[in-house]
């Protein structure tokens, strides 16, 4: 059992979110212990995630951080997509092609133009990839996801009232509390916390099974989202399906680019693992609570991915 949960830490992780999600929202004796136990778990989250690049950060070697010209490919190819996906929503939006047309493309744009993930060096660490670089693709990876984000969304939906400045302050305010401060801090320990360094580098996974835990509340959210979603079961079924389209195509492509460039392990996870949790939080805050579902979908789809991709590694390590 043991080594089970070892081997399948992931699917595990949002199948227990899932799970405790539905037990304390459906059973009534349990509804008051969710009314507290809700924003404690809002609280946990952000906790989690800041641990997690703590741990990873503090592996870091600093000094070989560089751009590569793979990191440029992948930002390169997100902003054509982006742009594409754009051009397509708005010129249905001009034929008016309806409400869930929309919806359902807004959702598969959130998977795109979401930077990548915070946990991405996690996993190219536990797959044998390079940290470094993985990490410095993530920092421009959310530089850019930064600028783009607000720089787009307005166009969609103006009725927010958002402008390229506020939006660009308030995710670049998000992104540095949760990106930048534990590289600065993973940077002090890695250079001069000597016994804090060698106790992280002592249990090697530790930043992964804080990533699992950081999953399993984002599980329990995107199903709370989908339940509480007032849309269709057709509408919802669409969105699921196409954000899974969207992360193999994603993964394929990252896979492509890694062959060429000889780095699939970084392409792969730098394309299609995307930082899902600001993704449903943009979405819901400047698009429309539907297009975050998509979002919460696409945490499904990339960690079952990343399961297959580590079982995978197992097998070729044995």
């Amino acid at each position: 059992m043991k080594q089970f949960l070892k081997n399948w830490t992931l699917p595990v992780a949002i199948v227990l979110g899932s799970a405790l999600y539905l037990l304390f929202a459906y059973v009534p004796p349990l509804e008051p212990a969710a009314l507290v136990l809700g924003p404690i778990c809002e609280t946990i989250l952000p906790l989690s995630v800041f641990a997690t690049l703590f741990v990873t950060f503090s592996k870091v070697n600093f000094n070989l951080m560089r751009l590569c010209r793979w990191h440029l490919t992948i930002v390169l190819l997100q902003l054509i997509l982006v742009g594409m996906m754009v051009a397509t929503i708005l010129a249905l939006e001009h034929a008016d092609a309806g409400r869930d047309v929309k919806w359902m493309l807004e959702a598969v744009l959130v998977c795109i133009i979401a930077p990548c993930a915070t946990a991405a060096p996690v996993v190219t660490a536990k797959l044998g990839g390079d940290i470094t670089q993985m990490t410095s693709f993530t920092l421009l990876s959310s530089l850019v996801g930064a600028v783009l984000i607000p720089a787009v969304f307005p166009l969609l939906e103006p009725s927010t009232g958002a402008t390229f400045l506020s939006a660009f302050l308030v995710i670049l305010r998000k992104m540095a509390v949760i990106l930048v401060l534990p590289l600065a801090l993973g940077y002090i320990v890695r250079n001069w916390v000597e016994p804090v360094r060698r106790h992280i580098d002592t249990h090697s996974d530790l930043g992964f099974y804080s990533w699992a835990f950081s999953l399993s509340i984002t599980a329990g959210v995107t199903l709370r989202n989908i339940m509480q979603s007032e849309s269709g079961w057709r509408v919802l079924l669409f969105i699921a399906l196409l954000t899974l389209l969207t992360s193999i195509f994603q993964y394929v492509v990252g896979n492509l680019i890694g062959r060429h460039y000889r780095v699939k392990c970084c392409t792969v996870q730098g394309m299609f693992q995307k930082n899902t949790a600001l993704a449903i939080w943009v979405a819901w805050l400047y698009l429309s609570p539907l297009s975050s579902v998509g979002a919460g979908c696409y945490v499904l789809w990339q960690n079952m991915i990343n399961s297959y991709e580590l079982w995978q590694h197992r097998q070729k390590q044995k």
